[in-house]
């Protein structure tokens, strides 16, 4: 996409990934946006002004004034002027003052200043990235509004390997590109997504589980994304890569932590989408060391897990929107019919073991979508991506919505 007139407010702050932000206005200024940028006293320490003035082909902000001229760099204008604020790399210090509304330098002034979107990179060691104080930072910015490019996995400056690199710049335009293309449709809402399997411990090594892939998930997310909503995702354990989509993202494993995890967001949300695959039932015991083989046979006591949809529909308010899944084997629509009543969907999605290149791993999806108010909507066999965008407008279509 062309990013000509787009105005991009770039703040980079004291990180070793500051580098990392002279490839970025680069990509950004070769995409046709103008970029202004403003840096925090200790970013001077990894980049120079000069390096970024000459990429941006602008000066470069970092304090309240000119100490030559004396001229006062406008806070307040900055913040107006933008389209779009980009703050990459966003260090733990500078995260704490934004969640905070602490404002004790240019950078700060401007964020608190700012009307326009905002976008924020973490980058820092990974004990860092998942200490308690962080995380709770980065959730008041979100609730705030702001959009945060989780950190990715790999090799820190410590030495050490793990996720708290900076988002790559290609993969930040990408973001931004998408930001602006977007048709906004949903924008302002938010949206819960669950997806994947869940796994069922049986012992240290060993769990129950299913074959979801998580891709029929991914693709509502993504869709829901590209229209402008702010996407929270549930996953199980799925080898797809969601921590590239920009999404809020929680990882879990069993049933019970996805039922944690989305009874916190549950009340926050417009619209949730229940495509996760959660194991019906969970050993009665997990054993603390590994099951051996001693006998020719083994039982299991299995207990019933946690309905996660159906005890989140108990508290379903007037204006929110479930979304539900059905893979059923026989009595398909009766069944899928019955779910919605009980789970108090709005819409269910009604998948088919028996349709080939259907369901659990495959790429394609061949569904029939039911609501309360609306007639049946069945699709071809189409890529999980154009099953989404039905669904969505499936979603457009309820009087809740409307």
């Amino acid at each position: 996409m062309n990013l000509k007139g787009k105005r991009i407010l770039l703040g980079v702050t004291g990180s070793i990934a500051a580098y990392k932000s002279a490839f970025l206005t680069r990509l950004l200024v070769k995409s046709g946006a103008e970029v202004q940028i403003i840096m925090s006293a200790s970013a001077l320490d990894f980049i120079t002004p000069l390096t970024l003035s000459t990429l941006s082909k602008r000066p470069v902000y970092s304090e309240f004034s000119d100490k030559k001229t004396g001229e006062w760099t406008n806070h307040v204008e900055l913040g107006l002027w933008a389209d779009l604020f980009i703050i990459a790399p966003a260090s733990a210090n500078t995260i704490g003052k934004f969640a905070n509304g602490l404002c004790d330098n240019l950078l700060s002034a401007t964020y608190l200043s700012a009307r326009c979107p905002v976008m924020m990179a973490p980058a820092m060691d990974l004990d860092m990235y998942q200490h308690p104080s962080v995380r709770t930072n980065l959730e008041k910015l979100t609730s705030f509004g702001n959009l945060i490019l989780d950190a990715e996995s790999g090799e820190l400056a410590s030495g050490l390997s793990g996720q708290g690199r900076m988002m790559e710049p290609e993969h930040i335009l990408h973001h931004v590109e998408r930001f602006f293309s977007t048709s906004k449709e949903f924008s302002g809402k938010k949206v819960l997504v669950t997806l994947g399997p869940t796994q069922e411990a049986l012992d240290p090594v060993r769990f129950i589980s299913n074959h979801s892939s998580g891709k029929m998930g991914l693709a509502i997310a993504k869709a829901f994304q590209s229209k402008g909503a702010e996407v929270h995702v549930v996953s199980g354990p799925v080898s797809i890569p969601l921590e590239k989509e920009g999404f809020h993202l929680y990882p879990i494993r069993s049933a019970q932590e996805m039922y944690e995890a989305s009874s916190k967001l549950h009340a926050l949300m417009d619209i949730c989408v229940f495509t996760a695959a959660v194991a019906d039932y969970a050993p009665a015991t997990v054993a603390p060391e590994k099951i051996k083989k001693s006998d020719p046979t083994l039982s299991l006591d299995l207990v019933k897990n946690v309905d996660i949809a159906f005890e989140l529909g108990k508290n379903k308010k007037p204006n929110q929107i479930h979304v539900g899944f059905a893979l059923e084997t026989e009595n398909e629509e009766a069944n899928a019919k019955a779910k919605m009543q009980k789970k108090n969907f709005d819409l269910v999605v009604l998948n088919s073991t028996k349709e080939e290149g259907a369901g659990f791993q495959h790429d394609t999806n061949k569904v029939k979508i039911f609501s309360k108010t609306g007639p049946v909507v069945q699709s071809e066999l189409l890529p999980k991506s154009a099953i989404a965008k039905m669904i969505l407008n499936e979603v457009k279509k309820l009087p809740v919505w409307v």
